[in-house]
């Protein structure tokens, strides 16, 4: 006989995986997952039709060429190139605002390298949309939408989520795409360690005269960097990391406040701008999960790791950690093994944790040396980006960096 008040339970021990978090590394990872053969449910708190909203909003994100290697790998980019601007250039500077740049710069051209752009801008409504459709066609994905998870318990076997909903959903390996602040990593007593920088990033998009010809510039002022990243058209994302006093008061600004507190520090090499989409901001910190996995448990992305926008790798280094526990996992299933088990994880443990710690080290110790007006430490840096634009094989490697083609890359990434 039925029973009326039995919870749900979705596709039983047969889940492979259960992804908690619906951003951007969240989707990624199920298509990967499920184009290997693995059955996948993922848990996203948003409805779809959020998520999937038309007007450009001002959010945008530098992929590496190894990430883009990943999107072609899972079939997404082939709905997203049409509205990609290759990154050719990157121009690194020192300065104050309203003083223009240092003559000490640092000039990074993709043609010192083989394999192509350095990267790619591309308009977070496009990259969101293009993860949804591709989705809701792959039929070993279930998307749980507007859903939430309430507890998370492990057995020798496998692990179940209970959601908000009553639901219960079970699986071999519950995955954490959730961000810093991980419910996942929390419930697997995973602690974190971190900082704030005390420091805020500012983000929005601006339409300008001149063309940008597809070059980045990342100009360091005393309260953090400015980045300026070409998008499509004659638009520029613009990434402002500031002191957070003065961050609150800029996005209290109206439009024209706005506007003209940026023109000093954007300056008119691109004509005159205008804002396009809406203005974001959010807090700056460092924060590493002491353990990326736990028993059945994995993170990834910034429930993992969450380092300073300053290099702009953050969703690059997310998707890396993407395409390493997708191989893991298959290779582990190849072997016979549980998917699920502690050396399983521990393989991508071991894989992804010296980058991300390096890169995090990295991101903490640049914002340290030029978030800051110190005179010696000025002219340090300049000194140093100088002697670096004058070294051809230093430069290049600079370049391999930001375009992801160093380190043991996954099989997704080496295109």
């Amino acid at each position: 006989m039925d029973n009326p008040g039995a919870v749900p339970i979705l596709q039983g021990m047969d889940n492979d995986l259960i992804i908690v978090g619906g951003g951007l590394n969240g989707p990624a990872l199920a298509l990967a997952a499920a184009q290997a053969g693995f059955s996948v449910t993922i848990i996203d708190a948003l409805a779809a039709e959020t998520r999937k909203k038309r007007d450009f909003d001002g959010r945008a994100y530098a992929l590496a060429l190894t990430s883009v290697r990943l999107l072609r790998g899972i079939g997404i980019w082939a709905d997203i190139a049409d509205h990609a601007q290759p990154m050719l250039e990157i121009k690194v500077t020192d300065g104050r605002a309203g003083e223009g740049p240092s003559p000490w710069m640092m000039h990074f051209d993709h043609a010192e390298i083989e394999e192509g752009p350095m990267g790619y801008l591309v308009e977070d409504r496009h990259l969101r949309r293009a993860f949804l459709d591709h989705m809701a066609r792959e039929g070993n994905i279930t998307h749980l939408a507007e859903e939430t998870v309430t507890t998370q318990a492990v057995n020798p076997k496998g692990v179940s989520v209970t959601l908000a909903s009553g639901t219960t959903v079970r699986g071999r390996v519950l995955i954490g795409c959730d961000g810093r602040r991980s419910g996942v990593a929390e419930r697997a007593e995973i602690k974190r360690t971190g900082w704030g920088y005390d420091q805020t990033a500012v983000v929005c998009a601006v339409k300008h005269e001149r063309p940008h010809d597809g070059i980045a510039h990342q100009f360091f002022m005393p309260g953090g960097p400015l980045a300026i990243l070409p998008l499509t058209g004659d638009r520029s994302s613009i990434v402002w990391s500031e002191d957070a006093t003065k961050a609150a008061a800029m996005m209290a600004l109206d439009d024209a406040g706005f506007l003209a507190a940026l023109r000093p520090a954007f300056g008119s090499f691109l004509g005159d701008i205008s804002l396009v989409g809406q203005r974001f901001s959010y807090p700056l910190g460092l924060t590493l999960a002491n353990s990326f996995v736990a028993d059945r448990v994995a993170l990834v992305g910034d429930a993992a790791h969450g380092v300073h926008p300053i290099a702009g790798q953050g969703l690059n280094a997310g998707l890396r950690d993407v395409a390493a526990l997708a191989q893991v996992l298959a290779e582990a299933r190849a072997r016979g093994e549980d998917i699920g088990s502690t050396q399983a994880l521990a393989r991508y443990q071991q894989w992804r944790r010296f980058d991300t710690a390096a890169l995090a080290l990295a991101t903490d110790t640049f914002n340290r040396l030029f978030s800051n007006d110190n005179p010696l430490l000025r002219a340090a840096r300049d000194v140093g980006m100088g002697l670096i634009n004058k070294a051809p094989a230093l430069r290049r490697s600079f370049i391999r960096e930001a375009a992801g083609l160093t380190g043991d890359l996954p099989t997704l990434m080496k295109g």
